[in-house]
């Protein structure tokens, strides 16, 4: 397999393989913006030639838009192969790509957020475990953070303080989001126009700063979807998914559901 490295310079051309369509779709629009601003924080968007969801993405832990404290690592935002890619060794080449760049720019290991079962949009657990990660550091909700220390001396990475404890302010439904990920551009409005033409209290929060991700009362920023303050779901919500989820809630709002 062949790789390329999305750069400043053939953003424009390349697809970003989790949101294939063409540059005028907001989800690839959103996400190629996103991008552009991280190139200079050291980001890293690696990407198989062929058109499908096999890429790695990764940025040194003290510019990542998550609540931790990793100084000298670097974090993987997303190492995704799906679909025909999959079974292929593709994630093996990724992570190696990765792991060769990262010890030659001088750092102390990589980090990756997972959990102790497979959720969707998080590292596998069994594929962390097979390539030598383990847990360091776990928040109430199960969110995992996962290490790969290239020296036994290397201090591990842990969470912040906000991130221990995921709590939303309010009642109802409050979503923390960022444009990391592209399909936020189109679900979260979707969400937004569903919640207010059935009276469902629902706030969102998008994320647009490193600091306020840094910050934020959840390790998980991409997506973090929390009912009265509790912490429910990382993944993406369309109209039927989260009319689903609401059915099934205890939510007490102004209707007396």
């Amino acid at each position: 397999m062949e790789y390329i490295r999305v750069t400043r310079d053939n953003l424009e051309k390349e697809h970003i393989c989790c949101a294939i369509s063409n540059n005028r779709d907001v989800q690839v629009s959103s996400k190629k913006a996103w991008l552009a601003e991280r190139f200079d924080d050291g980001l890293v968007f690696l990407k198989s030639v062929e058109r499908g969801k096999c890429f790695i993405e990764y940025i040194p832990a003290e510019n990542a838009w998550n609540p931790i404290e990793a100084e000298g690592y670097m974090y993987i935002d997303c190492l995704w192969v799906s679909g025909s890619l999959k079974g292929h060794g593709y994630a093996d080449d990724l992570l190696g790509a990765c792991i060769e760049d990262s010890r030659a720019k001088g750092k102390k290991g990589l980090c990756i957020l997972g959990a102790a079962k497979k959720k969707p949009f998080l590292a596998d657990p069994g594929f962390l475990k097979h390539k030598g990660f383990t847990v360091c550091d776990e928040a109430d909700n199960g969110i995992q953070l996962w290490f790969l220390p290239f020296s036994p001396a290397a201090k591990p990475p842990r969470f912040r303080a906000c991130a221990r404890h995921p709590r939303a302010d309010g009642s109802g439904y409050v979503l923390y989001y960022t444009n990391q990920c592209p399909f936020n551009a189109r679900y979260v409005p979707i969400v937004e126009q569903t919640a207010r033409e059935r009276g469902i209290p629902f706030r969102a929060i998008h994320i647009d700063s490193r600091e306020a991700a840094q910050n934020a009362p959840t390790p998980i920023t991409t997506y973090a979807l929390f009912l009265d303050g509790a912490y429910l779901t990382n993944e993406q919500m369309n109209a039927a998914r989260f009319l689903k989820l609401d059915a099934s809630s205890d939510r007490t709002d102004s209707r007396g559901k």
